[in-house]
């Protein structure tokens, strides 16, 4: 199954007594978000909900960039 928000493989966590479906790249954990929530929702919304690893692997993936680039230029613009 591919992940709603970034539309890479899921992966089965069974470290839980339910296991579910978990976007190791985004952070996406099945259940936590429905599409209705983020219908209507502009881009800009969406990225200020996200947290810092979630929102490198947006950038890097749109902008087809190295991850961990982004996530230390984000870091390094946090200081």
């Amino acid at each position: 199954m591919k992940c709603p928000r970034c539309g890479r493989e899921l992966v089965e966590d069974s470290h839980r007594k339910i296991p579910l479906l978990m976007c190791y790249d985004c952070g996406y954990i099945e259940g936590r978000t429905s599409g209705s929530d983020l219908a209507g929702k502009r881009n800009f919304a969406r990225m200020q909900e996200l947290n810092l690893n979630e929102m490198a692997a947006f950038l890097a993936d749109g902008l087809g960039v190295d991850v961990h680039a982004v996530a230390k230029w984000l870091e390094s613009s946090t200081d």
